[in-house]
């Protein structure tokens, strides 16, 4: 599938998750668009030839910041764009083979699939988290040079 298609369809997916998350009209475009800046990026380093994980860990770093971003700009909460932003990364297919593969008793291949969603979520999950823990400490430390000056004052 040609990139374009791609960016397409992965802003389709995370406006059509914003929808059904109910999410403010005039935030469904921006949710779209944070899903495909992460796909852009995702697909950017798998066509570099670097690893799942890591792109998805980068990726979701990506979409974080974005929605940190966004959030404050369009005043909503960030978990709004980082749930429809995040969506298009979900290893859905994958954990359905790996059920599929316990199911027909095939243990091997189940394990293997079931080891890599476990990681792909982790990436998710742990570039969410490395974006915010960045987030809280350029906050504190804005927040230290204000307190810094009104004490000199």
């Amino acid at each position: 599938m040609l990139i374009f298609e791609q960016l397409l369809v992965s802003f389709i997916a995370a406006a059509g998750f914003a929808i059904i998350f109910n999410t403010p009209r005039q935030v469904l475009w921006p949710c779209g668009l944070v899903g495909m800046c992460g796909w852009f990026v995702y697909t950017l380093l798998g066509l570099a030839n670097v690893d799942a994980v890591v792109a998805t860990l980068i990726a979701s770093i990506i979409v974080a910041v974005i929605s940190q971003l966004f959030a404050k700009w369009f005043r909503t909460p960030i978990l709004i764009f980082n749930v429809a932003g995040i969506i298009p990364f979900v290893p859905g297919g994958l954990a359905y083979d790996a059920m599929r593969q316990f199911v027909e008793n095939n243990y091997d291949m189940a394990i293997q699939l079931a080891a890599r969603v476990v990681l792909l979520s982790g990436a998710i999950a742990l570039g969410l988290v490395f974006s915010e823990i960045i987030n809280q400490m350029i906050r504190r430390a804005k927040w230290k040079r204000i307190n810094d000056r009104l004490i000199k004052d």
